[in-house]
């Protein structure tokens, strides 16, 4: 059966890390993994793959704040922040750094479960507004990309601009690529075709 949640610990206070084993295995989760410095953080993230990683504050070699900074720029997850105290520096900090979730020391069973829940489901969502914006911004490039051939096929050949779509259609059809292929390939031709100008 598969586990609730794959979750990762970095915390090096023993008894805070057997408290939240304890509570993940309760509420039907596993723990993959477990560091206790800074260090430890990004490779058994990158390593074990965890559906949730629970970072303390306080690290031996510095802090879960940057922990989760670095786990967000080279191999982002859901993360859950351990703290004993819950300023709004630190809160401040924490999102800025990529934190979705809180959890207060000592641990509460019970409050673990929807801290995880909470954390997976908003990673979720944004990773989903991310990949939009990355298709949309893809699809915006590639307009941009047909709308030149476009224009170089109106000047070299002399077409109207719904002659010139239809041509870049048709090739791509022919040769079974999108027209945003179709029409980077004839702008390089063109590019590389040109004679430099004299300097």
């Amino acid at each position: 059966m598969k586990p609730r949640w794959r979750v990762l610990i970095v915390d090096d206070h023993a008894p805070s890390r057997s408290s939240i084993v304890e509570a993940v295995a309760l509420q039907g989760g596993e723990v993959v993994g477990h560091g206790s410095r800074l260090e430890d953080a990004v490779p058994l993230v990158e390593r074990l793959q965890p559906d949730v990683a629970v970072l303390a504050v306080g690290l031996p070699d510095g802090d879960g704040l940057e922990a989760a900074r670095r786990i967000m720029a080279s191999a982002p997850c859901p993360l859950v922040l351990l703290t004993s105290r819950t300023d709004a520096a630190v809160a401040a900090r924490a999102v800025e750094a990529g934190v979705l979730g809180f959890l207060v020391k000592p641990l509460r069973h019970p409050e673990l479960g929807p801290a995880l829940d909470l954390a997976v489901s908003r990673f979720r969502e944004m990773e989903a507004v991310r990949q939009e914006n990355e298709a949309l911004k893809r699809k915006l490039e590639s307009r941009k990309v047909i709308d030149r051939a476009k224009g170089l096929l109106i000047q070299r050949l002399g077409l109207t601009e719904p002659e010139a779509y239809r041509r870049l259609q048709k090739t791509a059809m022919d040769t079974r690529k999108s027209i945003a292929e179709v029409a980077q390939a004839l702008l390089l031709t063109d590019g590389l075709g040109q004679p430099r100008s004299a300097r």
